[in-house]
Order: C-alpha cells, then structure tokens, then sequence
C-alpha cells in the first residue's frame, strides 16, 4: 500500500459504507458494518505515519499538521462506533428509535465522518469548506434523530447558527481567493493552500485582514466559542450520545483546523495584522464565560457542553499565544480533551440509560450502584478538570508555564478560568459519584470498552508521554510558528 492508497481509503471507505448502510434493515449487521468501517478508516490513517506521502495535489494533501488531526479524527470515530453498537440498540429496544431511524443514523455516521476526513485532508480552501458544510449538515440530521421537540429545536438551531457561521467563513473564503487572484491567476491554483502559503506574502493584507476576520468568527462557531457558542448546549444534550461524543471530540477539532491553517496564511504577510490577539481575546472569552456556566447546570449533557466551549477556548488561547511550547500546549490539550471528552459522553451515555434521566439532581452514588462505570466517569471528569497525572494537567501546566513567562496578566485570567471550571465540575461531580445511590429503572447496555480504553491512554500520556509523540508534536509547533 502507497500513502496515495491510504489517502484515497481514508475518504473512500466511510462514502462506501454509508451507501451500504443505506440498504440494510438490520440493526445489528449496520452496526458492526459501521464499526468495521470505521477501524479500517482508522488503519488507513494510522499507516500514513510509515508510508510515503503523496505529493500534493489541487485537492488533496497530507502533511505533518493535518496527519495529527486525521489520526484523532478516525481513533475516536472508531472508539465512538463501538460505544454506539452497544448504545444505540438499548434505544431501539426502549421505542426511542425505530428500525428505520438507526438505518439512517448508521449511514449519516459515516457520511460525518466522510466529511470531516476530506475537510481534514482538502488542500483546497473551497473543497474544503464544502466538507465541513457536509459533516455539519450530517450531524445536524443526527441531533434531531429523537424527534421530539426539543431535539428538532436544538437541530433547527444548530442548523440555522451553523448556516451564519458556513455563510461568513464562505465570504472569508471568497476574500482570500480575491487576494491571491492577483498574483496567482484565476481559477484552481488560486484556491491551493501550497500556493497560498507560498506566494502569502504578495497577497493584499488590507484583504487578507478583512478575510481573516470573517473566518475566524465563522469557523469558531463551528468551533464553539462564546459569544458564538448558542448551537453547542443544545445539539450535544438534546443529540444521541454517540453524536455528542463525536461533536465535541471531533467536529470541533474540525472547524478549530480550519482555523490554524488561515493562522499560517495571515502569519505568511508580514504586513497584515497578527491573529495571534484575536484568537487569545476570544480564548479567553470562552474559558471565562463558559466557568461561569458551569455552576448553574442542571442537566449533565449540558454541563460537559459547557465544559467544551471551556477547552476549547484554551485551545484557541494558546495557538493565539503561540511559539513552540505554547503551540506544543495547545496541540496537546487538542488530543487530551478530544479523548477525554469523548470518554465522559461514552460514561454519560449509560448512566441516562440506567437512570433514566439527564438530571444531576436524580443522578447519585455511582461508584457504589455500579462501580466500573462510576469509577470510570470520576477519573475522566477529575482529567478534563486538570488533576494530575492526566495529560490534560499536562498541557495546562505547560501552557500557564508559558503565559506567565511571557504575557503575566493574561496568564491570571487564564488560572483565574480553570479554577473556577475546576471548582464547578468538581461540585458537581461529588454528587454524582458519592452521593447516596438513587433507585435504577433499566440496566445498563453501553460497552464500557471504549471508556476506559480512553483512559488507559489519558493517563499513560499524562505519567509517561512517548518520546515519538513528543519529537512529532514539537514537529507541528514548529510549523505552527
């Protein structure tokens, strides 16, 4: 197998299952069908660390930044395809789902994942918001799956927010065409991001500024970041929980790539204005805004909705920053919380499912009625909120490091913000995991596999990092700048 194969079953395999997917009745064939998929996917990913990459075409490319996120993007697809084998079937037992619904769900999931691969592999500013347009609009069909009004409502208003954030990231799009059009003609070549990291510094900055400006607030609805946030809450409490899994871990990490590579192109000009103030006000923004919302949440998918805008605003902040360790931070933060993330959801999945609810008031002493899942769900929230030896005490550690060296009062709003997330999720976690245990109506049917599959890896990374990620990542930040 070449890395040219690699690439081509990396976008083929999910377009192929979805259209097999399509056919079958069957619940369980479509779900070991999209399992299947999904880990071949995620082989052929894996394989573009050994095999030679192709050369870069008008639409395609692979290269040492977006690697990392292919890799992510199809482990965690693949973790969540599990979860959702198990998962998906309890709801097609209870009457929420009917036999047609999973058909359509199976197919649409890998339809997402389509979408989001070729967005992750485009070297292409068009194509490449086309698949993100594809995997939003895929995922937007999933939220509202229940249909009951709620989720349609949270699917209306993830469609309609998303739309304003596609339509203005359209327009940045179209901006940086204009501004490359002068110096690299009409047509396909103007579009190709070699050529327009190559030839960036001719491009007009007064435009590229404008453009950036659009981008960034459409591509960071997509990434969720306050005040730009509204969609997230409702699409990942109202969605199946295989989906809010793979929104937070995934989907976000998506429109987060997009945004890195317009960084690269503003930072290519040295006349145009540096990103980096934008993305750390915003950063900051989210982190803050979104600890604040943590305390008043009552129901436990939308606290780790919230939780996410949280991350992901640290994220944005340290890229902002920038430079090798800020970059190398922001890099490994981006894995921890997708792993972590997904693994709380997978854990949230079942205890809705035990419980029969979503409330934390009606959700207590898990660690004593079911002690593996209760367990479980302790160390990945104590994870997310940054207790060591997680990696994500790792990335936070490194990044405060950073920002009190170089920017000190941007590192107090920045501490001032994980201790008060920190605080909330631990409030909120005593109860759920140690309180006295509330009568369960059904038993539980997720695997708890992937969970704790996810936590092996958040804690092996956290206590011993291997020195391959470590040199590859440094690789990455570098080319962040």
């Amino acid at each position: 197998m070449t890395g040219a194969d690699a690439l081509f079953a990396i976008l083929v395999l999910p377009v192929a299952a979805a259209a097999l997917l399509v056919l079958l009745p069957g619940y369980r064939a479509s779900a070991w069908i999209n399992v299947a998929a999904s880990l071949l996917t995620f082989l052929a990913a894996a394989s573009l660390f050994v095999l030679e990459r192709p050369a870069p075409g008008n639409f395609l490319l692979v290269d040492d930044l977006n690697i990392v996120f292919v890799v992510l993007n199809t482990f965690v697809g693949l973790t969540a395809a599990v979860f959702s084998a198990s998962y998906i079937g309890h709801e097609l037992e209870t009457g929420r789902l009917t036999p047609a619904n999973l058909r359509f769900y199976h197919a649409m999931y890998q339809m997402m994942m389509f979408g989001m691969n070729l967005a992750l592999t485009s070297n292409n500013i068009g194509l490449m918001w086309v698949a993100v347009e594809l995997a939003t609009l895929s995922t937007v069909l999933m939220v509202g799956l229940y249909r009951t009004h709620e989720a349609l409502e949270a699917a209306w208003k993830y469609f309609i927010l998303g739309s304003v954030g596609i339509a203005l990231a359209l327009f940045g799009t179209i901006l940086v065409y204009l501004a490359a059009q002068p110096v690299l003609g009409e047509g396909t070549p103007a579009m190709v991001w070699t050529n327009l990291i190559a030839a960036a510094p001719r491009f007009d900055p007064a435009m590229l500024n404008v453009a950036f400006v659009f981008l960034l607030v459409g591509y960071g609805t997509k990434v969720g970041l306050a005040p730009f946030h509204a969609w997230l809450p409702d699409a990942h409490s109202e969605g199946p929980t295989p989906i809010s899994a793979v929104l937070s871990g995934l989907l976000l990490n998506v429109a987060l790539y997009a945004v890195l590579r317009f960084k690269l192109l503003m930072t290519a000009n040295a006349e145009a204005v540096a990103p980096g103030p934008l993305m750390i006000g915003l950063g900051l923004l989210s982190l803050v805004f979104a600890a604040f919302m943590l305390y008043p949440r009552r129901d436990i998918k939308r606290l780790f909705a919230y939780s996410s805008i949280e991350h992901m605003g640290i994220i944005v902040f340290a890229f902002g920053i920038g430079g090798p360790l800020a970059n190398f931070a922001g890099l490994l933060h981006m894995v921890m919380h997708s792993l972590t993330k997904s693994a709380i959801f997978f854990a949230v999945g079942n205890v809705a499912q035990i419980k029969g609810t979503q409330k934390l008031a009606e959700i207590r002493g898990l660690t004593q009625s079911h002690p593996a899942l209760g367990w479980g769900l302790v160390l990945a929230v104590l994870s997310i909120a940054g207790m060591p030896p997680s990696g994500v005490f790792m990335s936070e550690f490194l990044l405060v490091t950073t920002s009190f060296a170089r920017a000190p009062v941007l590192a107090l709003i920045l501490v001032f913000g994980l201790l008060l997330a920190f605080g909330a999720l631990l409030l909120r976690l005593t109860g759920v995991a140690f309180g006295t245990p509330t009568d369960e109506d059904h038993p539980m049917a997720g695997s708890l596999v992937p969970l704790w599959l996810h936590l092996a890896l958040i804690y092996w990374i956290g206590l011993h990092m291997p020195r391959a990620m470590v040199e590859w990542f440094q690789t990455v930040a570098a080319i962040l700048g």
